[in-house]
């Protein structure tokens, strides 16, 4: 067995994080009485893919992540609102809906009955938890690390070293990281000297070449990579 600990990224490796998000999104904005139209959700994912990026270079916190893009996406149509109380209806509504990447429930259960699976996640602690939960996979994970609970994030070494130090028995020749993600999961696992595997179901071109292990299309060839 080339492997014995799997980390696994979840959105956009195992959960569809994208329609779970248009789906939270449009009723979260009909609860409001405004019109979720393409303009506003363009708007919408560039100041949340921006916060996003400095919180995981480190220069803001999660939660200043979370109380502001909802507040700065209306200000742009000239809306005051609270960006606190809509972000929590949002984390409520989007914690329902657990849509997995195709053939992701299998590969997880097959894998779990002979690999130590883990999640390791740049997400909020409760809405991640329970999409698993409602997913059916979270029984097939020991542990669930999350950066807003660790108090660090991916790509961090920070994050990293919490994960190895906290998993019983962690080897770092025993475990690979699975990801779409180049920067986050793929940078932060190479640099924590993890295996990669970099998950990239449409063949996407990066301006830079991807350092990775392995790359994959499709999430059942694992099955090969691990055995």
């Amino acid at each position: 067995m080339r492997y014995k600990i799997l980390l696994f990224d979840l959105d956009g490796t195992i959960l569809d994080f994208d329609a779970s998000e248009d789906m939270a999104l449009r009723e979260l904005f009909a609860s409001k009485g405004v019109l979720f139209t393409a303009e506003l959700k363009e708007a919408y994912l560039s100041v949340n893919n921006g916060l996003w990026r400095k919180y995981e270079k480190g220069i803001i916190t999660m939660q200043q992540l979370l109380d502001t893009r909802f507040r700065e996406t209306l200000e742009r149509f000239g809306m005051n609102i609270d960006g606190a109380a809509w972000e929590k209806e949002y984390r409520e509504r989007l914690g329902t809906y657990a849509f997995m990447i195709d053939g992701a429930e299998n590969v997880i259960k097959a894998l779990s009955e002979s690999y130590r699976l883990f999640a390791v996640t740049n997400g909020v602690g409760d809405t991640q938890i329970s999409r698993l939960k409602i997913a059916g996979i979270y029984d097939c994970f020991e542990n669930v690390y999350v950066s807003q609970l660790i108090g660090a994030q991916k790509p961090s070494k920070a994050f990293f070293d919490y994960v190895a130090a906290d998993i019983e028995g962690y080897e770092v020749s025993d475990t690979l990281i699975i990801g779409d993600s180049p920067i986050t999961d793929i940078g932060g696992g190479r640099n924590a000297g993890i295996d990669t595997c970099f998950f990239n179901p449409t063949g996407r071109k990066y301006d830079e070449d991807v350092l990775c292990t392995y790359e994959i299309r499709q999430l059942e060839e694992l099955y090969d990579i691990c055995k």
